[in-house]
């Protein structure tokens, strides 16, 4: 059996492990590397090595007794190519991780983009089926135009027998012709 266990086994228990100095499990290698890569791409990294390199070419040329790398400077040439030679592959290494971390991401956000199309195709059907259910309903607005239909037809009731009673009301002229009241009047609905 394994001294690791998957992290999906809960249920299993796990025993005592030695903490090792020195992990070569790939994700802290990559947390380390990244953490490399971001420092060597900062001003504060450049500001530092601008600094070394210039106190270490002032030891060794103001003549000091103890000047340990003369003018062509081949230690700190060495010490460069050493330091490219790691670098490059820390921040390769820093942008694999970057990428499989937009693979993630970008399948997530697919998985969202499907699930969110589902949804709103669902919801565009269920709005469908209610549009025919309610197409067979009187909506608002026919039912506010023929309220208002009704309530004018009223309010010409109304006035109609208003002037019929005011028209009873009024004391009859016996040398003036009877009044003919508008409804009465059929030529002039010709």
């Amino acid at each position: 059996m394994p001294d690791t266990y998957a992290r999906t086994d809960l249920d299993t228990p796990t025993s005592a492990r030695r903490r090792r100095f020195l992990s070569f499990n790939g994700d802290a290698i990559g947390v380390g590397a990244e953490r490399i890569a971001r420092f060597l791409g900062t001003g504060k990294y450049l500001l530092w090595q601008t600094v070394f390199v210039i106190v270490w070419i002032l030891l060794n040329i103001g003549g000091m007794w103890w000047n340990w790398d003369p003018y062509p400077f081949i230690l700190l040439n060495l010490a460069f190519s050493t330091q490219a030679a790691y670098s490059a592959p820390l921040i390769l290494l820093a942008q694999n991780r970057q990428d499989d971390r937009d693979r993630v991401s970008l399948n997530e956000d697919r998985r969202r983009a499907a699930e969110t199309k589902a949804d709103t195709e669902f919801l565009a059907r269920e709005l469908a089926g209610l549009r025919i259910a309610v197409g067979e309903n009187v909506t608002r607005d026919y039912l506010r135009h023929e309220l208002d239909d009704l309530t004018d037809l009223l309010h010409r009731i109304e006035d109609k027998l208003e002037d019929q009673r005011h028209d009873a009301d009024e004391p009859v002229d016996p040398g003036e012709p009877p009044a003919t009241h508008r409804g009465d009047d059929r030529s002039d609905h010709r």
